[in-house]
């Protein structure tokens, strides 16, 4: 069992950076790979990036390749989404979520959780 907490989202101005994290309860951290993925309102929550166990493995969306970096430090039970370049169409819930293997797909991820807002103003 895994439980994921969010912080780091807030209001930013476009152009501006932000930097979430989520931290795993548990032992087993470095056992999932970890994803973030991300629902605007009135949207389908949708994928946004994924490190793989170690954090040597990472992968992104199109609409952020560039912009956003994922990291996990698994002494820390945490990853992150370093955010730069904010656009107002990134403004959206966050999510991060834990799995099994490294996917873009909501299915894939067992355990998510609960968002942190992210609001990028134009």
């Amino acid at each position: 069992q895994v439980q994921l907490v969010e912080s780091g989202g807030g209001l930013v101005q476009a152009g501006g950076s932000l930097r979430l994290s989520c931290t795993a309860s548990g032992r087993a951290f470095s056992t999932y790979v970890m994803a973030w993925f991300r629902q605007a309102p009135g949207k389908e929550r949708k994928f946004v990036s994924v490190v793989n166990w170690s954090g040597d493995g990472t992968y992104y969306a199109d609409s952020v390749k560039g912009r956003f970096t994922i990291s996990r430090d698994n002494a820390k039970n945490t990853v992150y989404l370093e955010m730069h370049s904010l656009k107002p169409e990134d403004t959206a819930v966050y999510y991060c979520a834990a799995g099994a293997v490294v996917a873009g797909e909501e299915y894939e991820y067992g355990y998510w959780g609960q968002g942190t807002q992210v609001t990028v103003s134009s």
